[in-house]
């Protein structure tokens, strides 16, 4: 007979609720989340979405004292996310996008995790920055808000229209192109605009100017071009430039560079050039870390941008003229959150690097003048500090700042070095359990092909005996987990779990496996990983492994849980070492080869056989037959990043082999529980799972 089971929410209140804690998992997880965050071109005002328990809203402060106050009233947990926070140039208006899902594929979607018969819309609102009433402007997604401070640009279905920001008119289409447009950037003088059209295998650079003009195209050519930025005289126009789809195939196992170019284009004569061209290394291929390029032309002398062609993604600067790039990040770590001053002069970013040897698994903000390799590390100690913009008035900079037992809130300091100051520690629930979360500590660890491994262990605060253990596995996979809150919302999730399982008893470690990223390229970009032969893999069994040497914890009882990419290693882990892992929570993961089987006609690529063969070896399924530990699989059916099919192909699998597995299936939300009573369900059914199977 079959052991599966379905979890029902009554079964797992029942179960937390004889389960003796001393935090409630919805205490821990009661937390605000802040996202979003941004600033005003003139004066002091920002403004961040906040999450408090699936109730959304738009959030504002203004110097000298920063007090946040509450812009919007929707007070449901309704799984509708906000997303593209702007604030209007004179800084009287706050516009911002209510639905979707950003994370994920298809983001502007409808969301409907409240399985309302008709859905809600995508939709774009505006709000006074001083208060009023928001109302909606129309359905669409991505705005922009014009330099003028009297219109939004924004995408709906594919194409661009436009509304004044008072919605006093209706809003009106005002580009539509073959294929799709999108990253619309507005003309300094706000006459007219850029942006990507993309048409499969090409794509292009347009300018609109208005609606008797005919559109644009600059430099057209057989290549994908995006990412425009205007020059500050508006008069030229810098992109990023890939070559097109095509060409002859190639192998399907070897690591190639992925080319790129920085381009610029005169606006009047569309006539376009070469500035700059990455090195034809690995290193030089185009970086996937946050934001990609980061290209920006901030001054009318220097462009600046992201590149990893030095093994760390660093920030540089070039002539407008060209030349050789001047590297102003120099140093081990990685940049990321990149925001330009108002005043253009600056660059103010996150990194993990500090005084200390474990900051490379923090993020402090730093700044560097946009012409100078004159870098300065702003922050420092044990806190998480990421997401900073800069005022419009240019004297204070805002970040979201987060430690190891307080999640992540705004916070503000001078621009000029000072004390950051966090401004939402009102926002804490009381009962949010501060004091009894412990302080995860650096470690690291050789995997077999000594690989050194770096990850983060929780321990009990009592010490006496051994405890069970998990090893918790982080998706992306080009994600870090870090010695403190994570400045990402299904990441803050996990660390709240992981903080509960401590809590519970449970030694917790959690491993930054190769893929991830803040160690270097080779380390992100490693050889034999993923499909072409999970070389990842190795680290996970490492963790495995180096937990059950640890005098505190008790071997036999060692357990694994992951959500996407996790997931996908967790079943890894369990199908190849059921020995080690006794037990494990499979959360959405990738599980075939079949998601990652190339098109048909990469049939005729010279290693076409071998390639389809290692893909196999390299996903879990492959390792049903030595399957013997207990899994709990959850997924929900609208998820945007890992078909719901994954999930049912493994459910079959173990089905059909007898095997001990338990389910949750959530209908109509996504990769990311949109609705904060469904994150809680997933969180309480993996903490009953784990206790169940490794310390009852």
């Amino acid at each position: 007979m079959v052991r599966s089971t379905f979890l029902t929410t009554a079964f797992l209140l029942h179960i937390c609720c004889v389960t003796a804690q001393q935090f409630t998992m919805e205490a821990v997880t009661s937390y605000p989340f802040p996202s979003e965050l941004t600033s005003a071109a003139s004066g002091s005002g920002i403004a961040w979405a906040l999450n408090e328990q699936g109730k959304r809203n738009v959030y504002v402060a203004a110097g000298p004292d920063f007090t946040p106050r509450k812009l919007t009233a929707y007070n449901a947990d309704d799984g509708q996310e906000i997303s593209s926070v702007l604030i209007s140039p004179d800084g009287k208006w706050v516009i911002y996008i209510r639905g979707g899902d950003h994370g994920g594929k298809d983001a502007s979607n409808p969301v409907n995790p409240e399985h309302l018969p008709i859905p809600p819309k995508t939709e774009i609102w505006s709000v006074p920055f001083a208060g009023g009433t928001a109302k909606v402007l129309s359905d669409g997604d991505y705005p922009v808000i014009s330099p003028r401070g009297d219109s939004v640009a924004f995408i709906k279905s594919g194409q661009i229209w436009i509304a004044p920001l008072d919605g006093a008119t209706p809003a009106r289409n005002v580009i539509t192109a073959k294929g799709s447009c999108n990253s619309i950037v507005w003309a300094p003088d706000g006459a007219g605009l850029a942006f990507v059209n993309n048409r499969g295998d090409h794509s292009y650079i347009g300018v609109y100017r208005n609606a008797a003009t005919p559109l644009q195209w600059i430099a057209p050519a057989f290549s994908k071009d995006y990412s425009p930025r205007w020059s500050p005289d508006g008069k030229k126009i810098a992109f990023i430039r890939t070559p097109g789809t095509g060409g002859a195939t190639d192998s399907l196992l070897a690591r190639r560079h992925q080319p790129w170019a920085i381009w610029t284009a005169d606006v009047a004569s569309g006539e376009g050039k070469l500035l700059w061209k990455s090195p034809a290394t690995l290193p030089g291929s185009i970086p996937t870390t946050d934001g990609g390029t980061n290209l920006r032309w901030p001054v009318a002398d220097r462009i600046v941008f992201l590149s990893y062609h030095d093994g760390w993604p660093h920030i540089y600067s070039i002539a407008a003229g060209g030349g050789t790039p001047l590297l102003l990040t120099p140093g081990a770590f990685m940049a990321e959150h990149i925001d330009i001053s108002s005043d253009a002069k600056w660059v103010v970013f996150s990194a993990n690097t500090g005084a200390t040897p474990t900051d490379i698994d923090r993020r402090h903000l730093v700044r560097v003048p946009v012409d100078k390799a004159a870098m300065e590390i702003l922050t420092s100690g044990d806190g998480i500090e990421a997401y900073p913009v800069v005022t419009g008035d240019g004297q204070t900079i805002a970040a979201l700042t987060a430690t190891a037992q307080q999640p992540l809130l705004p916070a503000v300091m001078p621009f000029k070095k000072g004390t950051l100051n966090v401004i939402g520690k009102s926002l804490l629930p009381a009962a949010f359990p501060s004091q009894q979360l412990v302080t995860p500590k650096a470690v690291t660890f050789k995997a077999a092909d000594g690989t050194l491994v770096h990850g983060q262990l929780f321990e009990p605060k009592d010490k006496a005996e051994k405890h069970p253990a998990v090893v918790y596995i982080h998706g992306g996979p080009q994600r870090q987990m870090l010695l403190g809150w994570h400045y990402m919302d299904y990441y803050s999730n996990n660390y709240a779990v992981n903080q509960y399982l401590v809590n519970q008893g449970f030694v917790v470690l959690s491993v930054n496996y190769r893929l991830g990223i803040g160690y270097g390229y080779e380390f992100h970009k490693p050889p034999h990983a993923g499909v072409v032969g999970a070389a990842e893999y190795q680290d996970i069994k490492a963790a495995g492994q180096w937990l059950a040497t640890q005098p505190q914890v008790n071997a036999r009882k060692i357990g694994v849980y992951g959500g996407s990419y996790g997931g996908f290693l967790t079943a890894h882990a369990l199908g190849r070492d059921s020995k080690l892992f006794a037990a494990g929570v499979d959360i959405h993961g990738v599980h075939t080869s079949a998601q990652f089987l190339p098109p048909v006609l990469l049939v005729l690529a010279p290693d076409f056989d071998t390639a389809k063969k290692v893909a196999w070896l390299s996903s879990p399924v492959a390792y049903v037959d030595t399957w013997t530990s207990p899994v709990l699989l959850i997924h929900a059916d609208d998820d945007r990043n890992v078909d719901f099919g994954q999930t049912i192909d493994l459910f079959r699998r173990l089905e059909s082999k007898d095997a001990s597995f338990e389910y949750l299936a959530i209908p109509d939300d996504t990769h990311h529980w949109m609705k904060y009573s469904n994150a809680l369900t997933v969180d309480k059914a993996t903490a009953v799972f784990l206790i169940k199977h490794l310390k009852e």
